[in-house]
């Protein structure tokens, strides 16, 4: 795997916004494409990762840098000597992988969480399939999600949700957007090197400059 350096600034900017991306009570590790450059364990779960040690075969970061995409999956206990559920996120810019974001969680989520979400609302609450899920928005700390025959808003945040996330059928566009690639009707060139995606439902929703690379590079054009 080639070396790519991850430099001070870079590191720093991520961990502004790590409370964005990732949910609380878990480790964060951060990578460049070789070894692990930061690392801070939860009290619940420690690898006991240090800066400097190589990235393993195996582990959702090692995966994540390979595929050039995100990975949440059960690690074996053959690596770190404890099972751990892993959520890796490659950090791109201008195309190219410099290291990855890993979440590292004592367990496996609910088998239910990975493929119904319930939403309220009013005073009801719905279970729905992530299938029929259109997009899931941040509104005023909210999570709004629109599905195909309601919409309403969960209890936890859009970062939180990204876990029980299929990475093949939905992706990250914007700080305040998740999409569910099935129900994007068009692709729209904007200013600056960005997009805009026009769902079935008719909703416009902006893909920022911070992911029109790795949302070009997912979709393959």
């Amino acid at each position: 795997m080639r070396r790519n350096k991850l430099d001070t600034n870079s590191i720093q900017e991520i961990m502004k916004v790590i409370h964005e991306f990732f949910p609380e009570h878990t480790s964060i590790a951060i990578s460049n494409t070789n070894e692990y450059v930061y690392y801070q364990p939860s009290k619940k779960l420690d690898l006991k990762i240090q800066p400097g040690d190589p990235i393993k075969e195996g582990t959702a970061t090692y995966k994540a840098l390979l595929y050039g995409q995100k990975v949440n999956e059960f690690i074996d206990p053959d690596i770190y000597g404890v099972s751990y559920y892993g959520m890796s996120i490659p950090i791109i810019e201008e195309g190219e992988t410099k290291g990855a974001v890993t979440a590292i969680l004592p367990q496996q989520p609910s088998p239910f969480l990975s493929q119904y979400m319930t939403i309220k609302t009013d005073e009801n609450w719905y279970p729905v399939k992530h299938s029929e899920v259109l997009f899931l928005e941040t509104q005023l700390r909210k999570t709004f999600v629109k599905t195909l025959t309601r919409e309403g808003y969960h209890r936890l945040n859009l970062s939180e949700l990204e876990l029980f996330l299929s990475s093949e059928s939905f992706i990250r566009c914007h700080r305040s957007y998740i999409v569910n690639i099935a129900f994007i009707k068009e692709i729209q060139p904007d200013s600056h090197s960005t997009f805009l995606l026009e769902m079935n439902d008719g909703t416009r929703i902006p893909v920022s400059q911070r992911y029109a690379s790795y949302f070009r590079r997912s979709l393959g054009f």
